[in-house]
């Protein structure tokens, strides 16, 4: 959340379908002062929401053809306000008429403007749209050392994207569960959002004025996962834990199944007494905390030897919920892709370019068996790369974008190439226990954490 306004009169992202309305509205505002950008779909919107910030939202009801219910408006509506309570949207209806847009205003829009408008009503809308998102800011201020402790860790909050059946039972389970204390446990492979989830579990939640606080114990050795869960004495002295940290909010216990067992009984302890002690302290602490963990592995994996204690597993489980690799989310890895390119195509200033239908169709046949973290990736080395007007099929370094029978020989093996091969076999051979694959390769954990990150693993 930012202290001031995007420019002195203010940032107006403007999302409708029709080009015709976006390029009238552009050329009205601009007269009046005001900086539009324009989306032609929530999809769109999101990538310029994420790629820089906005003051007002100006949001048409209906996207498809020949639809009038505003559904679609009022489904984007409840995203931004979940993600943004501050947020000031002002709707823009036609077909639906003045009960829709009341409807709207008590779903979290803050005015409404009628098609065809008055140019002089819709500026005079806009301006106290801005001054309310100035008030809102000011407020937003008095939270800003709990914003601060979490934008390190998360930057701005984002949305689940996706339409698949496989994704919208994720965003279907979040709120149905959000709204409750029960301790949710994610599973999914690498890269497939499990974070994400995790984060909008939060934010849909009861706590979400409160704190949001991670803490990836696959990266920690036993005694820095025991100080960084409950406190203790470390190098600058007395340090409070997770547990003290999230007080009020969630705690996120990422890769779960990598704590030390003696740790595992510890935490246990914890979550049956509702109290934590710190090393040394000998003071036991009452805590108010959420517990949301995750991991790669499947049930059966931590059920078995090298997994988690069971009572343990039982008490983190009351909710399960899969994060879908892409392999299993259809049209999904399209519209991320789409968005990525958006999204980097405006922080690294290199325009929006569109994709074309070979790059579209290749996408959506990859596997991408670094989901999406790996799918990020490449969108943002192909808008750094890439310089023709689209992004083409050469921009891309799939593995699906050859033909094997006009290929040429492969490359040689590389260093990188070996090295992944490597630690994907070890992961695979020891079931993705971290330590065991580690002691294999003659790494520390957070020495092969940082290569599974660097190869999508």
């Amino acid at each position: 959340m930012q202290s001031e306004l995007s420019s002195p009169t203010g940032h107006v992202l403007f999302v409708d379908d029709d080009a015709d309305i976006l390029t009238a509205a552009t050329l009205l505002l601009s007269r009046h002062g005001f900086r539009v950008t324009t989306a032609r779909s929530p999809a769109e919107a999101w990538s310029v929401m994420a790629g820089e910030p906005v003051d007002v939202i100006l949001l048409d009801l209906n996207f498809s053809r020949g639809a009038t219910s505003g559904d679609e408006g009022f489904a984007h509506l409840a995203e931004i306000v979940t993600q943004d309570p501050d947020a000031v949207v002002v709707v823009v209806t036609g077909h639906s008429g003045v009960n829709v847009a009341v409807a709207a205003m008590r779903a979290g829009a803050s005015d409404f403007v009628m098609k065809p408008w008055s140019n002089e009503r819709l500026a005079t809308t806009l301006r106290t749209a801005l001054e309310l998102r100035r008030r809102r800011r000011e407020t937003a201020a008095l939270k800003a050392e709990n914003a601060a402790l979490n934008s390190d860790a998360w930057g701005p909050s984002a949305p689940l994207l996706g339409e698949s059946p496989a994704i919208r039972r994720v965003k279907e389970l979040i709120r149905r569960t959000a709204p409750t204390d029960a301790a949710v446990l994610i599973y999914g492979p690498a890269g497939s959002g499990k974070s994400l989830i995790a984060r909008n579990l939060h934010l849909q939640s009861t706590r979400a004025s409160g704190p949001f606080i991670p803490v990836d114990l696959g990266a920690l050795s036993a005694e820095e996962a025991d100080r960084a869960l409950f406190g203790g004495r470390g190098e600058t002295g007395e340090e409070a834990g997770a547990f003290v940290a999230a007080q009020g909010g969630t705690l996120f216990l990422d890769e779960i199944a990598a704590l030390a067992p003696l740790l595992q009984v510890r935490l246990l302890k914890a979550l049956e007494s509702g109290r934590i002690e710190p090393a040394g302290s000998g003071r036991p602490l009452a805590f108010d905390v959420r517990i949301v963990a995750a991991t790669r592995r499947g049930r059966e994996a931590l059920l078995g030897r090298g997994g988690l204690n069971h009572d343990l597993l039982y008490r983190l489980n009351t909710i399960e919920i899969f994060a879908p690799p892409l392999s299993q989310r259809g049209g999904d890895a399209l519209l991320l892709a789409e968005h990525f390119l958006r999204l980097y195509g405006k922080r690294h200033g290199r325009g929006d370019r569109a994709l074309t239908r070979a790059a579209a169709d290749a996408i959506l046949k990859d596997p991408w068996p670094g989901d999406v973290r790996a799918l990020r990736q490449a969108m943002e080395r192909c808008v750094i790369f890439s310089e023709g007007p689209s992004y083409d099929l050469a921009d891309f370094a799939l593995s699906t974008s050859g033909d094997p029978q006009t290929d040429p020989a492969p490359p040689e093996r590389t260093l990188a190439g070996s090295e992944r091969e490597l630690v994907a076999a070890a992961l695979q051979r020891n079931s993705f226990n971290v330590s065991h694959a580690a002691r294999e390769l003659g790494l520390s954990r957070a020495a092969l954490y940082r290569r599974m990150a660097r190869h999508g693993l």
